[in-house]
């Protein structure tokens, strides 16, 4: 073939490869088809974002805390400290106007006083940050008891009505029990306090004394106590001499 033949054949190969293409290629018997590929195999696309402004909403109230008595008296839902509280005042609670004290003896030795009239409660136990009358021994509980001032209607004896506060020991489930007078008094149950009456706390060795304050700035009625007549000293001097026959006993 000659140079110009030669290049007569290319030019008219190019021109058929411009106007149809490459010529095709039959498929080889050996190359597996693809795989038709149905949409509910697909999968889920992910949710598309929106950056439209939220729909506003009321905003709730916030709730607030009923802490009370230094947060240590609230409702079971309320903590303190991280601390869920166990016990709640009812609605009768009443801050006293009378001064009780509370002495505390262990054996025939006494403790300082508590003042527990500046307050409608007071939770005791041995879970100290917490309660407000830490008693520390192995036996009492973390929220032992609780001692609560309630509004007291009586009868005068013209047959006219009153109101007075009382004070009130109740147990709060506790693992070794509060005992009044010797006896051991029913968990979650108010009893009232006398002028006079012992209480304690599960095994622990102290006694507590529940008297009013009989000092000078006091009504000339409550310089005695209970229906004896006996003033507080006299009680206290009674109570550490009976505290010494029972150890001379043991």
């Amino acid at each position: 073939m000659t140079k110009r033949e030669r290049v007569k054949e290319e030019s008219r190969y190019n021109d058929d490869f411009r106007i149809g293409g490459p010529p095709k290629r039959e498929r080889s018997p050996h190359r597996p088809r693809k795989q038709e590929v149905k949409k509910e195999d697909l999968p889920e696309s992910k949710p598309k974002i929106s950056y439209a402004p939220d729909e506003e909403k009321e905003p709730k109230p916030k709730q607030k805390a009923d802490l009370g008595l230094s947060g240590a008296l609230a409702e079971d839902t309320n903590t303190y400290k991280g601390v869920v509280i166990k016990y709640s005042e009812p609605d009768d609670a009443k801050k006293p106007k009378k001064r009780w004290r509370l002495y505390p003896f262990k054996g025939d030795e006494s403790l300082p006083v508590l003042h527990i009239h500046r307050q409608s409660a007071f939770l005791i136990g041995k879970h100290r940050g917490i309660v407000d009358i830490p008693v520390d021994h192995p036996s009492i509980s973390k929220q032992h008891a609780a001692l609560q001032y309630r509004l007291k209607r009586y009868s005068r004896s013209d047959g006219s009505k009153g109101t007075t506060v009382c004070p009130y020991i109740i147990d709060l489930d506790s693992s070794n029990g509060t005992f009044l007078n010797g006896k051991k008094i029913e968990p979650r149950r108010y009893y009232e306090l006398k002028e006079q009456d012992i209480l304690k706390f599960a095994f622990s060795s102290r006694d507590y004394v529940v008297l009013l304050d009989n000092s000078s700035d006091q009504d000339e009625n409550l310089k005695t106590v209970g229906d004896d007549g006996k003033s507080n000293q006299q009680v206290l001097d009674e109570f550490l001499a009976s505290q010494s026959k029972k150890n001379l006993r043991k």
